[in-house]
């Protein structure tokens, strides 16, 4: 008596919709979904909008392959804007590398509040510590009638940022490289704005799978984290026009500390705008616009 055997199916290839679904369930950090996303669109040269539409397509060997690789790094903690490139902020897509800092929503507060507190008159404005230019790009974006000026201690970050210009059109913004203030000589400015390192230097967070990647200088400041917002705030007025604005970004618990070397430095009408969450996270002040002008100290909500 013969017996009939099972046919033997091949596998069925994989979906794109299955892809997402098992690199979602891999991968760290607070969006695995939006980053599977991300890095398969990448992979295959469409946008996620096709990814939905296509969710039952399958997906091709050589991209599963090379989907793999990519998952590959940012389990093991790589962000996504490294293995990619690139990075949006504000209304610009940057370009990024390891001699810059991934950009961080929290930083659009700063771009914000010293767009609604600058005078809409032309200005010359200088970013300390610029990176990739986010922050000198955004402000040269929406005030084309400002000069901006980045400056950052490391000429690859400075090269990125130019790039970024030039990637997003920019034509009033420019970028030098340097330690703080030193390159600038007996220049003024109206607006100086600085991100500049803040976290202490044996914070754990440092060694996390979120930061473990980007370049130690641009993210740690000294045993309390305020090495660098010392510099540029006591430096400030030296290089700001009477009645100038500073306004830098600092940690969500630093504002009482940073609010005090503002006042300390002489600046007045000083505060500190809060981020989407909540947080405490830009202090501002104004160069009296003549000497011994009132300096008062507060925190205002942004």
């Amino acid at each position: 008596m013969s017996v009939a055997l099972p046919v033997t199916q091949p596998d069925s290839p994989q979906t794109v919709r299955a892809a997402l679904e098992q690199a979602a369930m891999r991968l760290p950090g607070e969006s695995p979904r939006l980053d599977a996303e991300l890095l398969l669109a990448e992979v295959l040269g469409r946008s996620r909008a096709w990814l939905l539409a296509h969710a039952a397509d399958p997906l091709p060997a050589p991209a599963k392959n090379a989907y793999a690789a990519l998952l590959g790094r940012r389990a093991a903690g790589e962000p996504v804007a490294y293995i990619l490139g690139r990075a949006a902020f504000w209304s610009l897509e940057l370009e990024v590398s390891t001699a810059t800092l991934v950009p961080r929503p929290d930083t659009e507060t700063l771009v914000e509040q010293v767009l609604a507190h600058a005078p809409q008159t032309t200005a010359c404005v200088l970013d300390l510590g610029t990176g990739s230019g986010a922050i000198a790009l955004a402000l040269a974006r929406e005030r084309p009638h400002w000069n901006v000026l980045g400056v950052d201690i490391d000429p690859a970050a400075v090269a990125v940022a130019a790039r970024n210009a030039e990637r997003n059109t920019i034509t009033n913004a420019r970028f030098m490289a340097g330690d703080w203030y030193a390159p600038l000589g007996d220049m003024r400015f109206g607006i100086v704005v600085s991100n500049p390192p803040y976290i202490r230097a044996d914070d754990p967070c440092l060694q996390g799978p979120g930061l473990s990647h980007e370049p130690l200088g641009a993210l740690a400041s000294g045993a309390d984290g305020l090495d660098a917002l010392r510099a540029v705030v006591a430096g400030a007025p030296a290089h700001l026009l009477p009645g100038g604005l500073l306004a830098c970004e600092h940690g969500a618990a630093q504002g009482a500390e940073v609010r005090a070397l503002f006042l300390h430095a002489g600046f007045s009408e000083v505060c500190t705008w809060r981020d989407l969450p909540g947080h405490e996270r830009v202090t501002a002040g104004w160069l009296p616009a003549q000497d011994g002008g009132p300096a008062g100290g507060g925190l205002r909500d942004g």
